[in-house]
């Protein structure tokens, strides 16, 4: 068969699989021309697609050749290159492309490169490439194929390369290690836990399956092809999106609103996960699609309710038989199944943790929080299909009788409510009037009246309603807060304790007010750096939130928010981020912006700061400055903190003059709103300073400082992260001016802060410690300097991650270090991963870099590599004309 025919039946097979099942027949019989045979192999590719063997991973010249007489081939090698990868061998060959096994020559390791093949023909095809790409850029999750890298060919052919996962797919896994129920419930957790990860950064697959889940000979699950996964937030797509899409599903796990054309969303990846479970329980789909058409196997999908797993139990997989389980265990299973496979969307796990969360329940042996449809569920269902069959009289009865006692109780049950609201209400309302009269009804407030005057009244005034006890808390918590944010912790610890002493006497110890009240104080103990009180109180916070409040309830998000900030200030930064995407969740809907979804998002961008994802913290923050400029105006102080926030960003990547425009601009909405002598003016002048240090303006720099510490120390005493954070600074200035006594003694304050505080475990302790080897490089003490950059490097990797830019610049401090002493093979390792690590995240003139490339040029020159050695040196020469080095490396 020549390639033209099998075009012709590829175009008419995708343009078929847009029309409804009934029509295909008329559709193909009319676009043919007459051509029987063309219909009869349309028809048939039709029907092997139906059976739930996707062309996305099926080999389609093997199906060519069962369906039109040809021999089944690989495809062969391509000529063109990679970039820096080489074809190695063919793995295999889809619908979308060809996917080739390769090796990157210069790091020796192998990938997966996918080839959108004849990608010229079809421009949806190049978007769903471009989507795919898109996608799979944001999973960094370890059960999730990596994107590494993305281009097009000479004639515009899109590639890209993938991990490369040698594994099995999670069904014959299981069969060939006839593993336990245990086993197999542990692996399907991991695949949850995967397409959690997807699900929180609003990506769904659309088409998982088995062939899609691979398990590596460690026991590891990989989750392949996120390529037709769709983005949740995605408002704009062209009408006819959704039902492109339906043919890159399969049949055999597609929900029934894929069936039906309609929007996939999660609930769509429970379903397929439900379906995965079912086979892995019984060694069964739940339904037979064999000998079946297109058209009858899409209404049993959608009409048909499968079995219960329990009574397929006993039938064989692949001549092996599948685990056993008790009656009762059984029962449990039956609901994890067919609760996740549930054809009604509302009526499934409403999220892929749910469904994580009862595999727990079960394996613990504890209640499930689903339970089988109820009677009432069924007779409901009932109702609707035989509405007209049921007595009209009879159903106004009941519902009449069923409101009146409804509707009595909550009548009463709100008035009670709002008497009870109003009362408050009106004292609050006495309290905030004679705050500001100072009790006397004839008088205004006071001209010279001040914040910290009114805050002291308020105090005074709420100590008086000890006849309210619900009140007084509500007020003293209120005013701590604010205490807090002024920097006055003696004031704010007294009435915050106050309020949670006050609110378990009244409402009890396990109430949502104390819950409240234990998440505020131990905020504040983050702020006084009682780190290990301040996570207890936030998650005894939290965990009574989640028990008394709906999942959803704001009260939630704001103890998910809290324990994300306390959790960053510890150096938890994965966890922290794993916490706030759920808060994000939580806060986002439908409806204008809230203050609450646009903290929680510029706290997200702090711990993707921390953990070096500046990309991302760059984009989160972005979002959250857009929302407190629409909440809040443009001279707002959290428009300051964003704007603070982007500097720290542009900093780290090395554009200085941009972090000082940002830093200033944020100045000069923070010192008209906090004055001068406040910590956020004080981390005002300290991003600033750092910027100006960077550009060589020394005495400028030191004066900001100078400034942020007298601040600082007053409002947090001589031990805290904040003053370490200036001190780095100030120690970093003195070093460039060459006075190293003044630098190490900084530096090992910093040092001795850090120690103190987190006991050394922080990534700030791996600053201090680069800090002072540095002293030591330029003292000409290689030893003590190489002693000092390996600590660093360590605490780096293990605080921050091997590939953080604190990791890089380590390697680049220790590799010269290594290369004073002549040690010039062991210098190049270090060297060259820090150069590699920057050069993918920094400005290509960050002063590492001129740094790296000058000491590699000298290494290779020992090494007599003299041609690296002039790829490096070039490198630097092409930077340095344009910009001056902001440092001495």
């Amino acid at each position: 068969m020549d390639s033209g025919r099998w075009e012709q039946i590829q175009t008419l097979f995708h343009e078929a699989t847009d029309q409804p099942a009934p029509e295909r027949l008329s559709f193909l019989t009319a676009a043919s021309g007459g051509d029987r045979q063309l219909v009869a192999d349309v028809m048939a590719l039709l029907e092997e697609d139906a059976r739930g063997s996707s062309l996305l991973d099926r080999d389609v010249a093997q199906i060519a050749g069962q369906m039109l007489g040809a021999p089944a081939a690989m495809p062969s090698l391509p000529s063109e290159e990679f970039g820096p990868y080489r074809i190695r061998a063919a793995l295999g060959e889809g619908g979308m492309g060809v996917v080739y096994l390769a090796e990157r020559e210069d790091l020796g390791s192998l990938v997966a490169i996918k080839l959108l093949r004849d990608a010229w023909m079809s421009p949806a095809r190049r978007e769903r490439f471009a989507s795919e790409q898109r996608t799979l850029a944001q999973m960094t999750h370890p059960s999730i194929a990596r994107l590494y890298d993305a281009d097009t060919l000479s004639d515009g052919t899109p590639w890209f390369v993938m991990e490369y996962v040698p594994g099995v797919p999670l069904t014959e896994y299981c069969l060939q290690h006839r593993s336990s129920m245990e086993e197999r419930l542990k692996l399907f957790r991991s695949v949850c836990e995967a397409v959690q990860y997807a699900h929180s950064r609003a990506v769904i697959h659309r088409d998982l399956k088995p062939s899609n889940i691979l398990v590596k000979a460690d026991g590891g699950v990989k989750l392949l092809d996120f390529g037709i996964a769709k983005q949740l937030d995605q408002r704009d797509m062209p009408a006819d999106q959704t039902r492109t899409g339906l043919r890159l599903m399969t049949p055999a796990y597609a929900a029934p609103e894929q069936i039906r054309g309609e929007h996939a969303g999660i609930y769509t990846d429970v379903y397929a996960l439900g379906v995965i479970l079912y086979e892995l329980l019984t060694g069964q789909l739940p339904f037979d699609f064999s000998n079946r058409t297109p058209g009858e196997t899409e209404a049993m999908i959608v009409g048909h309710e499968p079995e219960k797993p329990s009574l397929r139990a006993g039938c064989k997989s692949g001549g092996e038989r599948v685990p056993q389980a008790s009656k009762t265990s059984w029962a449990d299973l039956d609901v994890l199944c067919l609760t996740a496979m549930h054809k009604d969307p509302q009526r499934r796990y409403g999220s892929v943790e749910a469904l994580i969360r009862d595999i727990d329940h079960y394996s613990k042996g504890a209640p499930l929080e689903a339970q089988p449809d109820s009677l009432r569920y069924r007779v409901g269902k009932f109702v609707g299909r035989n509405r007209r069959a049921v007595l009209a009289a009879t159903a106004v009865s009941v519902t009449l009788v069923a409101l009146v006692v409804f509707f009595t109780l909550r009548l009463a049950n709100a008035r009670n409510a709002a008497l009870a609201q109003a009362a408050r209400t009106q004292r609050i309302q006495r309290f905030m009037l004679n705050l500001f009269n100072g009790g006397d009804k004839e008088a205004g407030p006071a001209d010279n009246l001040r914040v910290v005057n009114l805050l002291d009244r308020g105090v005074q005034e709420a100590r008086s309603l000890d006849r309210e006890p619900a009140v007084q808390a509500e007020l003293y918590q209120t005013l701590g807060g604010i205490y807090e944010k002024l920097g006055k912790f003696g004031q704010a610890d007294a009435l915050l304790r106050a309020a949670l002493d006050q609110r378990k006497s009244a409402a009890g110890p396990g109430s949502a007010e104390v819950a409240r009240s234990e998440v505020e104080l131990g905020l504040l103990r983050s702020d006084q750096v009682k780190l290990d009180e301040a996570e207890r109180l936030v998650r005894d916070g939290l965990e009574k939130a989640k028990r008394l409040r709906p999942p959803d309830h704001a009260t939630v998000a704001q103890a998910m928010l809290a324990l994300g900030q306390v959790l960053r200030t510890r150096g938890g930064y994965t966890e922290a981020i794993g916490v706030l995407e759920q808060a994000l969740k939580l806060l986002s809907g439908p409806g204008p912006p809230t203050p609450e979804l646009a903290d929680t998002l510029n706290e997200l961008a702090n711990n993707h700061y921390q953990a070096g994802h500046y990309e991302t913290a760059k984009s989160l923050h972005e979002r959250a400055l857009a929302m407190h400029r629409q909440l809040f105006g443009e001279r707002h102080p959290s428009v300051a903190g964003d704007l603070l926030d982007l500097a720290d960003i542009q900093q780290e990547l090395g554009y200085y003059p941009e972090a000082e425009r940002l830093a200033r601009q944020a100045l000069d909405i923070t010192r008209p709103y906090y004055g001068n002598d406040h910590p956020q003016t004080a981390n005002n002048l300290t991003v600033l300073g750092r910027a100006l240090h960077f550009q060589q303006r020394y005495d400028e720099s030191v004066d900001a400082l100078q400034q942020a510490l007298v601040i600082r120390e007053r409002v947090y005493g001589k031990v805290h992260p904040s003053v370490a954070d200036t001190v780095n600074e100030l120690g970093s200035v003195a070093y460039m001016r060459d006075q190293l006594d003044e630098a190490e003694k900084q530096f090992q304050r910093m040092a001795d802060i850090y120690q103190a505080v987190y006991h050394g475990h922080y990534f700030g302790m791996a600053v201090a410690e680069a800090n002072l080897g540095s002293v030591c490089l330029d003292r000409k003490q290689w030893t003590r300097a190489e002693q000092f950059f390996r600590q660093a490097l360590q605490l780096y990797v293990e605080t921050q991650g091997a590939d953080h830019v604190n990791s890089a610049i380590a390697h680049i401090k220790l590799g010269r270090a290594l290369l004073r002493q002549l040690r010039y093979q062991e210098a190049e390792e270090h060297t060259l991963a820090g150069y590699q690590i920057l050069s993918k995240q920094a400005s290509p003139s960050v002063t590492w870099l001129q740094s790296a490339r000058k000491d590699l040029a000298a290494i290779y020159d020992a090494l007599q590599e003299p041609e690296k050695a002039k790829k490096f040196l070039a490198e630097r020469l092409a930077v340095a004309s344009s910009v001056s080095p902001a440092s001495k490396k």
